[in-house]
């Protein structure tokens, strides 16, 4: 097998390949003026197991176009078998149609990344686990589950918090693992960036939260419900969060920075399946939680034809 990089994850590639004890593969990479991509491997893949390992995270549509042309080199280079690792994938927010005349797009790349000649799909923590039947191409999902247990070892979890009633079933496994009561906070999403909260379903007072959730972007939801969480009587907040997509003013605007520097939010867990420009004053407060050792184990057994769920039991 080969383990190449596209340009949004390099540093988790090399780990990966670390723990792999191999080299991330030869590829060049290329953006032309206009914002075509380009792709030329640099070594010989003919019958291969090539691993190819993009989140599509923001720019989103460069990187996933960069990901096809990728998928499209390697299947007219002869690879015997292509793998795509998206640590995040993106689009997958829309999953469903959920108003009249609107698309579907995670179902759309789902189709476009078949098109290319994929072979199998390996993705961490989907907004919607129902996006693995957007394709008739073997989906294994990761979860982050386990890689924030043990980030939390050290911590006294009391009770796991949803953040909205789409994150109940995440939430609930936490609370399973932890042993914990479960705590659901419903909300209104008022546009892109802000949300109300509703209500309040569960008792924290005394107790140290967590709060998980697939991803953010701009930090709102895990703000209004860490004030809440406060004003309900929390000692501690932490937040766990598998996709940190934290746009440019997340970690720099008074919303979330203020959040971590008033005692709102205690600490945030953060996998590295998308990289961000960190706030080094943060350092004690972000902690980046390494995916690396799951999905490089995830690819060996892939490429050894064993058990991939087996690894999460």
């Amino acid at each position: 097998m080969k383990v190449f990089s596209g340009s949004s994850n390099p540093e988790l590639v090399r780990m990966i390949c670390r723990h792999l004890e191999t080299e991330p593969g030869d590829v060049y990479l290329h953006a032309f003026p206009s914002g075509e991509r380009y792709c030329q491997f640099k070594e010989n893949i003919r019958g291969e197991h090539v691993f190819l390992v993009q989140s599509t995270s923001n720019p989103a549509n460069d990187n996933l176009m960069e990901l096809l042309v990728m998928c499209d080199a390697a299947r007219r280079a002869s690879a015997e078998k292509i793998t795509v690792v998206i640590p995040y994938f993106g689009y997958s927010r829309q999953e469903r149609k959920d108003k009249p005349r609107v698309p579907i797009s995670a179902k759309l790349v789902m189709d476009m990344i078949g098109c290319a000649g994929v072979s199998r799909i390996v993705t961490l923590d989907l907004h919607a686990s129902q996006i693995q039947g957007f394709t008739n191409l073997p989906v294994d999902q990761l979860t982050f589950k386990p890689a924030l247990v043990n980030a939390l070892k050290n911590e006294k979890v009391d009770c796991v918090v949803a953040p909205d009633i789409g994150a109940v079933k995440r939430a609930e496994e936490y609370a399973n693992a932890f042993n914990v009561d479960l705590v659901v906070i419903s909300k209104k999403r008022k546009n892109d960036s802000d949300v109300e909260l509703q209500h309040f379903i569960g008792d924290v007072k005394g107790k140290n939260v967590l709060i998980v959730d697939d991803m953010t972007e701009s930090g709102g939801t895990l703000v209004q419900a860490a004030k809440a969480c406060k004003l309900q009587g929390a000692s501690l907040v932490y937040c766990g969060i598998t996709h940190g997509c934290f746009n440019k003013y997340a970690l720099n605007n008074s919303t979330l920075n203020g959040a971590l520097r008033n005692g709102n939010i205690d600490k945030i867990f953060v996998s590295n399946s998308v990289e961000f420009e960190s706030n080094e004053s943060l350092k004690d407060k972000l902690i980046i939680v390494d995916m690396s050792y799951w999905f490089a184990t995830a690819i060996r057994n892939i490429n050894n034809n064993e058990s991939v769920t087996e690894l999460f039991k």
